[in-house]
């Protein structure tokens, strides 16, 4: 027997970034819950082959491919959405990138730019395209994808970090201003989880061996442990819970 907690059934799920990796997961996730789910990200044929595989499982899906970069592909995102699915319920807004690896200091503007455009103008594009009509229904959570590299300092990956420490605050700030209208916004900050984004880190033994050292569950994340994550901030099990970054990463920010 399904919990009642968990149950998502009647309710339509948008999941940027979410033809693969953490996306996909969650998506998948959300469906087996019982959602509906829009699958989005800017390649088309990886849209299609998520929304294969997610619909073989019995899901209602849709994939909508969408450049969140701009904001005509936006609007037209959440038309399509509305127009197949009806109103938003759930919005996940995981789409991000990373072109930049190494110091600050020689970070490019054009990376600085794609970045901040990516991983943080679009995803303020997209809630305040979506979250007022949550607002009017007094209903909605709303999910964005920060990152363990956001709550402490890095070496490498620094623009990256400073976009995803914003989002954790943009959270709390859409949870402040909309909590009166019942809509919900929290952040996911993941660990280190196996996925394709992550290889230059997994795929690097120099650079994994001593992050599992300093992870108490000795372990690389599983897209489904971040998946989890989002069912039970999308679902009753979470409802009251808001403005909160939740934190999966197997213990590591608290590791000694």
């Amino acid at each position: 027997m399904t919990s009642a907690l968990f149950d998502l059934t009647g309710k339509t799920a948008l999941v940027t970034g979410s033809h693969r990796g953490l996306g996909f997961a969650m998506a998948r996730e959300l469906g087996r819950a019982g959602a509906r789910v829009v699958i989005s990200s800017n390649e088309p044929a990886g849209c299609e082959a998520a929304r294969r595989e997610i619909a073989d499982e019995g899901v209602d899906v849709l994939s909508i491919p969408c450049d969140v970069g701009v904001d005509a592909e936006l609007d037209r995102l959440v038309a399509e959405t509305e127009a197949g699915f009806g109103p938003i319920d759930i919005l996940v807004c995981n789409a991000g990138i990373n072109p930049h690896f190494g110091s600050l200091t020689e970070a490019t503007d054009d990376e600085y730019d794609a970045i901040m455009r990516i991983n943080l103008r679009s995803v303020v594009q997209l809630c305040n395209r979506v979250i007022p009509g949550m607002a009017k229904r007094k209903d909605g959570a709303v999910i964005l994808t920060s990152s363990l590299s956001g709550l402490r300092g890095n070496g490498k990956i620094g623009v990256y970090a400073l976009s995803k420490a914003a989002i954790a605050q943009l959270a709390r700030n859409y949870a402040v201003e909309f909590g009166p209208d019942n809509v919900r916004v929290n952040a996911i900050s993941p660990g280190l989880i196996d996925t394709e984004f992550s290889k230059p880190m997994t795929g690097n033994p120099d650079i994994l061996a001593p992050r599992i050292l300093k992870t108490p569950l000795r372990r690389v994340g599983k897209p489904e442990d971040i998946a989890g994550a989002a069912v039970y901030l999308a679902s009753p099990a979470g409802a009251f819970v808001t403005g909160h970054n939740l934190v999966v990463d197997g213990g590591t920010v608290i590791g000694d």
